[in-house]
């Protein structure tokens, strides 16, 4: 018997149907709003992907008229997205703003996307739950994707924590334009530092699932930037920006186009 859900209120797609696990059983749906919610859980889709997929249906790309590389060439520069992972407190946002203020008097456009910021517009509909953060990841690498099209130097600073997500950024970069920098500061640092006192309150049971607590935090393991702490602290804000700005001049990324 092929285990299926079937309903007479609602076309089912065929690829839903294909994806139902093995251990859903064969009964009849008579509510239309049931049929869709067990349709969504079936087929492992997050009630948000689920609305993408019956949106996004008879569209087409639209090529714009001016290229990346004639982008480039009128702003000298060479679009990429430097995406700085690491704990709270290990810097991230301290670094993303000096290295955009040291791009700038160098005459290089940069744009910020800040975790934090973001939650506040575009991704203020998540939460922290694993899916929200997976879409939340995906929101902002799918945004950076299109900063760096344009030609700018994205930097994303986010936590990011799942190494399948930062790895699901790079590749919808298609190239070397991902630049992954780890903020590797110990826990012991970062939690000494806690400028946002969430440290404090995740110890107090305050808030639920803060990396490094009581959720994982993944290392990268091929990240093209690995900045580290010494002797107890965390490298000052320019020396950081200097290590990144120094990769971007070596691979091309600030030679005039």
């Amino acid at each position: 018997m092929c285990p299926i859900v079937l309903s007479n209120c609602l076309p089912l797609p065929l690829m839903s149907v294909l994806v139902f696990p093995l251990t859903m059983t064969l009964r009849k749906i008579e509510d239309k709003e049931q049929s869709k919610r067990l349709i969504a859980v079936s087929s492992g889709r997050s009630d948000h992907q689920e609305r993408v997929l019956r949106m996004s249906t008879n569209i087409f790309w639209q090529e714009s008229p001016i290229g990346k590389t004639e982008r480039q060439k009128l702003i000298n520069q060479k679009g990429c997205v430097v995406w700085i992972t690491g704990l709270s407190g290990s810097g991230k946002s301290t670094l993303a703003c000096s290295l955009s203020r040291e791009l700038y008097t160098r005459g290089k456009l940069s744009y910020i996307l800040d975790g934090d910021n973001l939650r506040h517009g575009l991704n203020k509909d998540l939460g922290f739950k694993a899916e929200d953060r997976v879409e939340n990841i995906r929101r902002v690498g799918e945004v950076a994707k299109l900063f760096a099209d344009a030609g700018l130097i994205c930097i994303a600073s986010l936590i990011s924590p799942y190494r399948k997500d930062r790895d699901a950024c790079r590749e919808m970069m298609q190239g070397s334009s991902f630049i992954e920098v780890y903020m590797n500061m110990s826990l012991q640092l970062c939690e000494a530092r806690d400028p946002k006192g969430l440290y404090k309150l995740a110890r107090a049971g305050k808030i639920k699932g803060f990396t490094g607590i009581d959720d994982p935090y993944e290392s990268p393991l091929n990240c093209e930037i690995e900045l580290k702490e010494k002797e107890g602290e965390c490298p000052s804000p320019v020396a950081m920006a200097e290590e990144v700005i120094a990769y971007l001049e070596d691979k091309g990324f600030l030679q005039n186009q």
